[in-house]
């Protein structure tokens, strides 16, 4: 569904471009589609499937997707290809905003994405009992207009970059086996840290990377991989119950892993070479369902250490300030990250799961000597089939709040004091944007998603910065635009 590394890769290659245009240019013609379906979204939306919740599944294989879709029988091999276990999907989706008032600058962007996905129920196809693959493919291009007036901790898109600057980048591939009627799930291949980890299929009703396709403290260790990139992992899921779940597992850190370079350009890079340690997270989970409306939740807590090295905020390798030294900054061996995630439905209009007003809420910890995003809170609601003529339609609120690490701070006053460029995280302070002491930020959304047509929806999309780039001498900016989507089969 994304991190702060996507906007490692924000050109346009030619071949890209002119795909991405085509698709893109489809997608707005149809005011493309359903944010509940993106391919982006599946192993989340695996995760929060409890046992007992499919009847008659005669698989152990965990639910293929299946999305609407503007073409669901293309000469007739959509359903013969899903009775046999095989799942093809193609969809864009459109991400565009100007920056219509407040602001350093004015302007507009688009950003998008096509993606190709396969998901195959080796149990139906060929009678291997509880096994899957999964495996996506996609293009991007464009940028997020939140950096025409300077933010880069909350991309107003969370569709750009990372993607190589090639037409065909590989996100992931793996293979998956479920034992025990799905108390038992092993997953292993090129997988993203954050598929299965703080994540959830709600997020993406959003436009802001703030929001989608994780909490976008997230992915700011890079050890944390994250989406459209992986890395070689294996991925264990026991459920005790129904309705509660632990999972773990270990996630190989790769360097430069959204950089275009090293031969990450593609993804389809699968050699060692440039592994550098390893992350290990845990999440526990509670997914219960209330009342005679069977309301259901979501409840996450989560756990994450990493051994790789990082560059600390402040010191500098003998243990002085290394803005004002000017050596080397020190590195420390492992950093540590931490998240509650809780998302209830309180009122029914439908009997799907997402079929109703739903809030939720999340906080995410980064250790602050290493990071550049410390804390982050959010809270949202998101209602489908409020309205009873319109019940595919849905209407979204999200707010956010950002705290930059105090030691990164720290490190900004020392280079403000001495007379020297702030240069942050050794990050680039977009647009010629004034450089400046960066603390907190916050940002609020809403869009509401118009179901347009079978497979296809668009979403008028609002917008608000307040302290963009967490800094005070950055004014408060407003955007306006659209998120599409559009799920061709």
């Amino acid at each position: 569904m994304n991190g702060i590394a996507r906007s490692a890769d924000t050109g346009r290659g030619q071949r890209a471009a002119r795909l991405g245009a085509l698709v893109g240019g489809t997608a707005a013609l149809l005011l493309a589609g359903q944010a509940a379906a993106q391919t982006s979204l599946n192993p989340s939306q695996r995760v929060s499937t409890p046992l007992g919740s499919i009847p008659n599944k005669i698989t152990a294989v965990p639910p293929l997707p299946q999305p609407e879709a503007l073409l669901p029988n293309i000469l007739g091999a959509g359903p013969w290809l899903r009775d046999h276990g095989i799942a093809v999907l193609l969809d864009n989706t459109n991400e565009f905003s100007g920056a219509f008032a407040g602001g350093v600058h004015k302007g507009a962007s688009n950003a998008g994405q096509y993606g190709f996905e396969t998901d195959i129920d080796w149990e139906k196809l060929a009678g291997i009992g509880g096994f899957s693959t999964h495996s996506v493919i996609v293009g991007r291009y464009g940028i997020p207009s939140s950096r025409i007036f300077g933010d880069n901790l909350n991309p107003s898109s969370e569709i750009y970059g990372a993607g190589g600057n090639v037409a065909a980048h590989l996100v992931y591939a793996y293979g998956e086996e479920t034992l025990y009627g799905g108390r038992f799930d092993v997953a292993a291949g090129r997988i993203p840290f954050l598929n299965d980890f703080s994540a959830s299929p709600l997020y993406c009703n959003f436009m802001n990377n703030a929001f989608c396709g994780n909490p976008k403290a997230s992915s700011d260790n890079t050890s944390h991989s994250s989406y459209p990139d992986a890395g070689w992992a294996i991925r264990a899921r026991v459920r005790p119950t129904a309705a509660t779940y632990i999972q773990s597992g270990i996630y190989f850190s790769e360097d430069n892993i959204y950089q275009a370079g090293n031969g990450y350009r593609s993804g389809f890079t699968f050699d060692s070479s440039h592994i550098s340690g390893q992350a290990f997270p845990v999440e526990a989970g509670w997914e219960p369902r209330f009342g005679p409306d069977q309301l259901p939740g979501h409840y996450k807590l989560g756990f994450a250490y990493d051994n790789n090295n990082h560059a600390d905020q402040y010191y500098d390798v003998n243990g002085g300030a290394y803005a004002q030294t000017g050596l080397a900054r020190l590195q420390r061996k492992g950093a540590t990250a931490a998240w509650v995630l809780v998302d209830q439905m309180v009122l029914r209009h439908g009997p799907g799961d997402t079929n109703g007003l739903i809030v939720f809420g999340g906080y995410y910890h980064n250790d602050p000597s290493t990071a550049t995003r410390a804390n982050q809170y959010e809270i949202a609601a998101i209602d489908h089939g409020f309205w009873k003529a319109r019940p595919l339609d849905g209407i979204g609120v999200a707010f956010n709040y950002m705290r930059v690490s105090g030691v990164l701070r720290r490190t900004e006053l020392l280079q403000q004091e001495l007379g020297l460029p702030i240069t942050g995280n050794g990050s680039t302070f977009y647009n010629d944007s004034r450089p400046g002491i960066q603390t907190s930020t916050m940002n609020f959304e809403a869009t509401y998603q118009i179901h347009v047509f079978r497979g296809v929806t668009f979403a008028p999309d609002f917008q608000y910065f307040i302290r963009p780039n967490a800094q005070g001498n950055l004014p408060n900016a407003a955007l306006l635009g659209f998120k599409s989507h559009i799920e061709l089969f």
